[in-house]
């Protein structure tokens, strides 16, 4: 079974998004902000992070920065998850080292697809 870790400080966020994947046959574990994101990244080694851009005191780009120059982590993919359609924003999502990036409010089948495409 998948092993997703949603890094995501929205609790409505973080649940819709949580169950929507579970009834797919994923197993979800929650952060809830950048530095509990990558400290759940090393301990469970998830197969796929969705990873929240605006997270507040330490945004997703950092988080992810910060998982990726982690050797125990580096190799997991990242998709960044944000409202914000800015093409500046998907620009530092993938500088910062997201596989993928997808806006919110999220299309389940295309943000399904972009998850597989990562873990390939």
């Amino acid at each position: 079974m998948t092993l997703v870790l949603i890094v995501e400080d929205n609790p409505i966020n973080r649940d819709v998004l949580g169950r929507r994947l579970e009834r797919r046959g994923y197993n979800i574990r929650f952060a809830e902000d950048g530095p509990d994101g990558i400290a759940a990244a090393l301990k469970i080694q998830p197969d796929i992070i969705l990873m929240d851009i605006g997270l507040g005191e330490m945004d997703g780009w950092e988080a992810t920065r910060c998982i990726k120059a982690n050797p125990k982590t580096k190799d997991i993919p990242i998709l960044a998850l944000t409202a914000s359609a800015f093409e500046s924003d998907r620009q530092k999502s993938f500088e910062a080292g997201c596989s993928e990036f997808e806006t919110k409010p999220v299309d389940l089948p295309r943000l399904l697809s972009k998850m597989e495409m990562c873990m390939a």
